[in-house]
């Protein structure tokens, strides 16, 4: 019984990311954005002018994954990143007004998201914390 599909915790976080960025996809097509691109676009929407290692550490990613999305979205036209004058390892990412202004086309994703589960707010809410307090569990116990 326990080994049965149906019963990991695994498979059915698995499968719900799977549906959440299936959810998420014709809304970020309509942006020009993939949705890791998405996700830099939100850390950067709240706090412009981070470095990549900063944004790596809010979105739980290596340089060597992050690079290739900033290269991409500074292509576009939606990001610049430049080097530090004190420090050439540093790299600072910030947004352009036209990063900027996408952020106003973005603004009803969350509220067409939320119709989207059929949870409440309330609902999601939890379910947002829970998850947070196993990956914050988990990566404690790894590192």
């Amino acid at each position: 019984m326990e080994l049965e599909l149906r019963n990991q915790l695994c498979f059915a976080l698995y499968s719900a990311s799977r549906a959440m960025t299936a959810v998420y996809r014709p809304m970020l097509d309509e942006l020009g954005v993939t949705y890791p691109q998405y996700l830099v676009m939100l850390v950067l929407w709240e706090r412009d002018g981070l470095t990549v290692k900063e944004l790596g550490s809010e979105l739980h990613l290596d340089s060597g994954t992050l690079s290739p999305l900033l290269k991409r979205l500074e292509a576009a036209g939606l990001l610049t990143r430049s080097r530090s004058a004190d420090d050439e390892r540093s790299v600072t990412v910030s947004l352009t007004a036209t990063g900027l202004a996408l952020r106003a086309r973005a603004a009803d994703i969350p509220g067409r998201l939320l119709c989207e589960t059929g949870l409440t707010g309330a609902e999601v809410t939890e379910l947002r914390d829970t998850l947070t307090r196993l990956t914050d569990t988990i990566q404690r116990r790894n590192s």
